[in-house]
């Protein structure tokens, strides 16, 4: 479970490891002043989302409810197999509550070397309409359009997203041709939460 530091603007700090361990950076633009949070693993909220082979985990960091100006962080674990983001859906539109428009970053880990995962990147006009394959430590940049991902059969896959733009909110549309998809899901994976507090004692 992830530890996290919310530094304000203006903000001169150093970073010194005593053990082996994995930073990320996530910034954003802010022009407001808020105070310097540390965020530990017991005050970040599990969610299970989706159900059957969509099923995953999401660790909520940074929420739209905390005193930040932009910047919202989340990190996400899908089981091999199974898919994220999914339905597809998108935020590049302000038009709230329904949606707002936020930029986003996927920062990838793959349980295993050889592992990947599969991103689609696709505007609904298809201007934009991307098919990737990301492996560990790769990024995707999401500047806009439906986004979703599928871990790759026997492989767990993590990602870490940054998103920041004109709202705080994770307000997104899903896909009008795939949001029948919800309606089938009965349960949720069994494998997942991958990642428990209980696991770190």
């Amino acid at each position: 479970m992830p530890y996290a530091l919310y530094l304000p603007v203006a903000t001169r700090y150093t970073v010194v490891a005593d053990t082996e361990c994995d930073l990320a950076f996530c910034y954003s633009r802010a022009e407001e002043y808020h105070p310097p949070t540390l965020i530990t693993p017991a005050e970040t909220e599990v969610e299970i989302r989706g159900g059957g082979n969509a099923t995953r985990q999401i660790n909520k960091i940074i929420r739209p409810e905390f005193p930040a100006h932009r910047l919202l962080v989340v990190e996400v674990y899908t089981p091999g197999g199974n898919w994220s983001s999914y339905p597809p859906h998108k935020h590049d539109v302000h038009n709230p509550p329904g949606e707002v428009d936020l930029e986003e970053i996927y920062y990838y880990r793959v349980d295993r070397p050889e592992g990947y995962a599969i991103q689609k990147v696709y505007t609904p006009d298809r201007r934009l309409d991307e098919t990737l394959t990301v492996r560990d430590g790769e990024m995707v940049l999401v500047p806009e359009g439906y986004h979703p991902v599928v871990a790759a059969h026997g492989y767990n896959v993590y990602y870490l997203n940054a998103l920041a733009g004109s709202a705080r909110s994770m307000a997104a549309s899903d896909d009008p041709d795939y949001i029948w998809v919800r309606d089938t899901w009965r349960d949720k994976d069994p494998r997942v939460p991958l990642v428990t507090m209980e696991m770190e004692n």
